[in-house]
């Protein structure tokens, strides 16, 4: 009997921090941490390339605030493209245990979260870095949402169309640190435009039965299917090869541009093998290959700025 008014508060505090716990946890993984990271990683290169000055002038709050505001923006995005994508999140195996699809978070508390995360993050990078920036930020989440998002399920060339908001990072941290863009700019946001395909397409082919369940068209269901994955993984990678060493040319050095042949070649060989051999594995070492790519021609870019 002296034992029960003792173990009751001891037991319904730990209930209540799980349930807290993971609450946050399912409201975190509503933003796509793992795609904001990437996001993050652009957005602070591009702004450490735009800055200007030396490094004790350099404005580290702004970068932080930009990266912040950035991915506020970016969380609120992937929460309301899993609230418009429900239906279609429940058909795929991939995305059935996302938190809205498994029930763990309400249709209405995704919206709600994901319109405050968006206006917080529009309203923060207007008034803590640029207004540019945050024109730019709301540019890609309407054009992610209402055009590549319905995209999906009616052409292949969707990939095409959606490349261009998920190239905006670069855009976003440069418009922070300058309040407006120039020509090296544009081509970061090539790089991250190009390299978007063959990333892509090796998670288009490890999941196509799942997109053909759900009705996305992001391959064609024909013998055409051989080829356009080839084109897209090929043309852009010889492409992004060269368009990185435009920044060589610029004045980078001879570091940087041997640097990221190697790296290109690399990329290339395991985009070349993948066409070759269309399976399952060599589409795992393409995308483990494109998500180790971008950060190291990211870094290498900045190592030779700084």
């Amino acid at each position: 009997m002296a034992t029960e008014p003792i173990l009751a508060p001891l037991h319904i505090p730990v209930a209540h921090h799980r349930v807290s716990y993971f609450r946050f946890t399912d409201y975190l993984a509503l933003t796509k941490p793992e795609i904001n990271l990437m996001i993050a990683i652009s957005t602070a290169a591009s702004f450490f390339l735009g800055a200007t000055g030396d490094a004790q002038r350099f404005p580290w709050t702004t970068l932080i605030h930009t990266v912040f505001g950035t991915l506020l923006l970016a969380g609120g995005a992937a929460a309301l493209n899993q609230w418009i994508e429900l239906p279609f999140d429940l058909q795929m195996r991939r995305t059935a245990r996302r938190p809205v699809a498994a029930g763990r978070i309400e249709p209405a508390q995704a919206l709600c979260f994901g319109v405050g995360l968006s206006l917080l993050g529009a309203v923060y990078l207007a008034v803590l870095t640029t207004p540019l920036a945050s024109v730019l930020a709301v540019l890609t989440l309407l054009s992610y949402l209402f055009v590549y998002t319905p995209l999906k399920r009616k052409t292949p060339l969707c990939t095409l169309i959606g490349a261009i908001p998920g190239a905006a990072p670069p855009l976003i941290g440069w418009a922070a640190a300058r309040g407006s863009l120039d020509a090296t700019a544009w081509v970061l946001f090539g790089i991250l435009f190009l390299w978007q395909f063959p990333h892509f397409m090796s998670i288009a082919w490890m999941y196509r039965e799942d997109y053909a369940r759900a009705s996305y068209r992001v391959l064609p269901l024909d013998e055409k299917a051989d080829g356009f994955i080839n084109l897209q993984v090929i043309v852009p990678s010889v492409g992004l090869m060269f368009l990185t060493w435009l920044p060589a040319i610029s004045g980078m050095g001879w570091w940087y541009a041997a640097a990221s042949l190697a790296a290109g070649c690399v990329f290339i060989y395991y985009g070349v093998r993948f066409v070759l051999e269309k399976t399952n594995s060599s589409a795992r070492r393409l995308l483990a290959a494109s998500i180790c790519y971008l950060p190291t021609i990211l870094t290498l870019m900045v190592v030779s700025r700084a």
